[in-house]
């Protein structure tokens, strides 16, 4: 039998991609002025599987996460390259996360095949908002978007310790708009927990030893934030993450915005050029019964010995 393939669960090896329909895409906007196209960033990026039978191999069945728009950025496919032995379809999200479904029926001893897809990715700024103190913390969420409420996988919203922090910071600030207590948060954990290498360890770790990587200090903005009923979520790129904030205007209108825990003070605003590899950080998988923080690659087959190689790969622009 084949072996279920998972990437590392590090941030290395994390390059999965992203997506949201098309009516949530409308209500979360982001606020402010029109990017510059000067400044938008091109890439193509490729994505698949190659499969390499070491024996005849037999009902390979793959599914792959593949990119998708946000407001900031839009995907189109550029090129594709998929084997005659292989079969492709489009899978509808899965929470939230499009992906592709690879069948592979029979694959000889030695023999590859391969479904790849490469798609050009624009990256535009994100704005900061134009009047941020008139924003407030959504009353009422789709079902959909309470999951950035709740807990996820090292984001321990409800820990005693994460919830007792977060009170403090809002009674020092109680007086103040959602836009500056929200900042208070982000400007708390910048100030109070250096950046420090190291394996992953999480919010409640990352706040009880005062040090931690960018993603530990950025989920455990994240906590404070759903610990103080504000949804927030992590954006994954290339090799890092960020993090955003959910609130909203006059109008009922929801809006996502960036900020980012480690290097120059982005707050309500973002420059990253890198493309958005996926959004959110509490996945259901039909493979493993705990949550995971983003959605991975997988594989299984009815028979046989495959080497598998997953690809995600940044290319030039075309």
């Amino acid at each position: 039998m084949i072996d279920h393939r998972w990437p590392k669960a590090s941030l290395l090896a994390l390059l999965v991609v992203a997506a949201t329909t098309g009516t949530l895409l409308a209500q979360f906007d982001p606020l402010g002025g029109g990017a510059d196209d000067a400044k938008v960033f091109r890439m193509r990026y490729k994505v698949g599987v190659v499969v390499t039978a070491r024996t005849n191999c037999q009902g390979i069945y793959a599914t792959i996460p593949v990119p998708s728009d946000w407001p900031e950025q839009v995907v189109r496919v550029a090129a594709e390259d998929v084997s005659q032995s292989a079969r492709v379809k489009s899978l509808a999200p899965s929470d939230g996360v499009p992906q592709m479904a690879v069948t592979i029926p029979f694959l000889p001893a030695g023999q590859s095949a391969q479904a790849l897809v490469t798609y050009d990715i624009e990256r535009r700024p994100l704005p900061p908002p134009a009047e941020p103190d008139t924003l407030v913390v959504p009353r009422r969420l789709p079902l959909a978007m309470r999951r950035h409420l709740g807990d996820s996988p090292f984001i321990e919203k409800r820990h005693g310790d994460i919830r007792g922090r977060a009170t403090a910071i809002l009674k020092e600030h109680s007086e103040a708009t959602a836009w500056r207590q929200v900042e208070a948060i982000y400007d708390w954990v910048r100030d109070n927990v250096k950046e420090s290498p190291g394996k992953l360890k999480g919010a409640v770790a990352a706040l009880r030893d005062g040090a931690g990587n960018n993603e530990d200090r950025t989920s455990l903005f994240i906590a404070l934030c759903r610990a103080s009923d504000v949804p927030a979520r992590t954006v994954w790129i290339p090799d890092s993450c960020y993090a955003e904030f959910l609130l909203a205007d006059a109008s009922g209108e929801f809006h996502w915005l960036p900020c980012r825990l480690t290097g120059e003070r982005e707050f309500g605003q973002t420059d990253c050029e890198m493309p958005v590899l996926q959004k959110g950080d509490n996945f259901r998988v039909p493979q493993q019964r705990e949550a995971v923080r983003y959605m991975p690659e997988f594989l299984k087959g009815a028979g046989g010995s495959p080497d598998v190689d997953f690809v995600r790969m940044p290319l030039p622009a075309g």
